[in-house]
């Protein structure tokens, strides 16, 4: 098409710099005729695309007037910009060529017609090659790919999201798409908030944990266990105490589980249940032992995050079954052993995602409200009934019948998750819905429904079946034990440091030796697996030096050392840690 004078190149360009955008481009729908039909001049003798209604998208307003704005003033070098419909290229253009190489600029466009129209008039091979250009398709498995991608321009840059104003003429998807995208980063932001600060404890309460998970058993005789039956997730929001009492009346022969926390409170209704998960790693979780019933829980199983603190662990009065989960030890080395569970950001969409597994005809959720109405958050028992929470992290929200309601970012972020789960989960999803936030995906049903179409019945013999393979958990596996690495990572990292402080000493000439050896460093770092996620922060903090910075002055060295420091300290606490024998094979 002599309109689309870069169309092919550009299109061949995706065929080898990014093959899963290509794939994604080459199975859509493509209206040729729209494309040859579109495309004008219009009164400002600017290129335009004619839309449904014949008008131009750029004839009440030009690009200049818009685009002059996309301004990335801050830290433009390390940061990283979304934008979410390309028209036929101004925006992105602008973006591309005026900001430096090492800025990421990501384009999602939900028309195939229009992208392809982008793709014909500007010559986007450079920036393809470069790495400096991508484009994302329409799908959310692949955004979420590409944005946990942009780790380095979140700590040392920032993430910029673009709203194309004229292509929101064409219509609504791009304003839906651009909400889903800001949803996902704000889950991205809280996720790179937690790993940040707290990455050191979760994996440092695994390294704690080791030899009493190898001797606690496996999750494994789970997976497949459930089928036959439902089983109820038991959450502690406030119409926990509406419906616990009568379910309590009437369990029939339905699986209850609620997490280690919500015990308390499910006791309060009469229900007992039978496991309980727990993955919250930080130490205050042993408050809850303040409420708890030692005696009433000795037979309850706590199958329990590997990242749960080990005071908190070992206070528990009942059997402990381990779960390895995502972002720690598990993540890459144990993942031929061991089921490896992404928990989530809550303890609720855990048990949503392990039930699933673990192969349940259905789901019934009571208490998970994510919302309240007044002031009381959780039911009586749960420690955080009664609490009090800081105004900025509120949220409102309505209720099925318009009723206002109160609610939190994360509990907003988490109901945001699971209905995400909901959507691409086997098992079908019952809410018995007690009047706060309406859980999309789930049926909302009432104790009639309930009862009426036996959502608490199981087939003959799969409560026993279910309850032989929690017994079967306590039986010890075969972890592989790994050799340690300190005293090959200490020499190879003192030779490095040597060789960088006599760079150091002449810095201003040796900027590309510098920079060269800093990057042998970061990759040295990265290629261990099970030694990665507890490394995470240092990885991070090498990155800042090797691929955030351009030019190299003496303060750098020191934090260079204190770096290094770090990471050989943290990798002899992993060689003690995980207790290698001489009686085994290392891995």
């Amino acid at each position: 098409m002599s309109a689309y004078p870069f169309l092919k190149d550009n299109i061949e360009a995706l065929a080898t710099y990014n093959p899963p955008f290509y794939s994604w481009l080459s199975s859509q729908d493509i209206d040729e005729e729209k494309l040859k039909e579109s495309l004008f001049k219009n009164k400002w003798d600017i290129l335009d695309w004619k839309m449904e209604n014949g008008s131009g998208m750029f004839e009440s307003v030009t690009p200049n007037m818009i685009y002059n704005s996309w301004q990335a003033k801050d830290k433009p070098e390390t940061s990283a910009t979304i934008i979410v419909g390309c028209n036929v290229g101004y925006g992105v253009n602008q973006v591309l060529m005026n900001t430096p190489d090492t800025h990421k600029v990501i384009v999602s466009e939900p028309n195939p017609e229009m992208l392809l129209a982008c793709l014909g008039q500007t010559d986007y091979r450079p920036f393809m090659k470069a790495g400096k250009l991508h484009f994302c398709p329409v799908d959310e498995n692949s955004l979420m790919n590409i944005i946990k991608e942009l780790d380095l321009q979140f700590v040392y840059g920032k993430i910029y999201l673009r709203l194309d104003i004229p292509s929101q003429q064409i219509g609504p998807e791009y304003a839906r798409w651009s909400a889903t995208i800001r949803n996902k980063l704000e889950s991205f932001t809280v996720e790179m908030t937690t790993l940040r600060l707290k990455q050191d404890v979760m994996v440092g309460n695994e390294l704690d944990n080791f030899s009493r998970i190898l001797g606690d058993g496996s999750i494994a005789p789970l997976k497949g266990a459930g089928r036959g039956m439902g089983a109820v997730i038991l959450g502690a929001g406030p119409s926990l105490a509406q419906f616990g009492p009568e379910l309590a009346k009437n369990p029939g022969q339905a699986v209850f589980t609620t997490s280690l926390q919500g015990l308390p409170a499910v006791q309060k209704t009469g229900i007992k249940p039978h496991f309980c998960i727990g993955i919250d790693y930080n130490a205050s979780m042993s408050r809850v032992y303040g409420q708890l019933d030692h005696e009433w829980a000795k037979d309850i199983p706590l199958i329990y995050s590997t990242k749960l603190d080990h005071e908190v662990l070992a206070a528990y009065p009942g059997p402990t079954i381990p779960m390895w989960t995502v972002g720690g030890l598990g993540t890459f080395a144990l993942n031929n052993h061991e089921e490896v569970f992404d928990a989530g950001s809550n303890v609720s969409i855990t048990l949503a995602r392990f039930l699933d597994w673990c192969g349940f005809n259905h789901v019934l959720m009571v208490g998970q409200d994510f919302a309240w109405k007044g002031q009381v958050s959780h039911a009586s028992g749960h420690q955080n009934s009664g609490a009090q929470y800081n105004p900025a992290m509120l949220v409102e929200l309505e209720n099925a019948d318009g009723e206002k309601l109160t609610s939190t970012i994360q509990y907003i972020t988490s109901k945001r998750e699971m209905e995400d789960d909901i959507k691409k989960l086997r098992v079908p999803f019952y809410n018995l819905y007690g009047g706060c936030a309406v859980i999309e995906g789930t049926r909302n049903v009432d104790m009639n429904a309930v009862n009426m179409e036996g959502l608490l019945s199981a087939v003959p013999g799969s409560m026993e079946h279910f309850k032989t393979a929690i017994n079967m958990t306590a039986t010890p596996r075969n972890i592989p034990v790994f050799e340690p690495r300190s005293p090959r990572w200490t020499a190879s990292l003192n030779h490095v440091t040597k060789r960088m402080e006599k760079l150091f000493r002449k810095h201003g000439k040796n900027q590309e030796e510098i920079h060269k050896a800093l990057h042998e460093v970061y990759f040295f770092i990265r290629q261990d697996l099970l030694y990665l996620p507890y490394l995470y922060n240092e990885i991070l903090d090498m990155a800042g030096l090797a691929r955030a910075k351009s030019h190299y002055v003496p303060k750098d060295l020191p934090h260079y050392k204190r770096i290094i420091k770090k990471i050989l300290t943290k990798v002899r606490h992993m060689d003690r840690a995980m207790n290698v024998s001489g009686n085994r094979k290392a891995a």
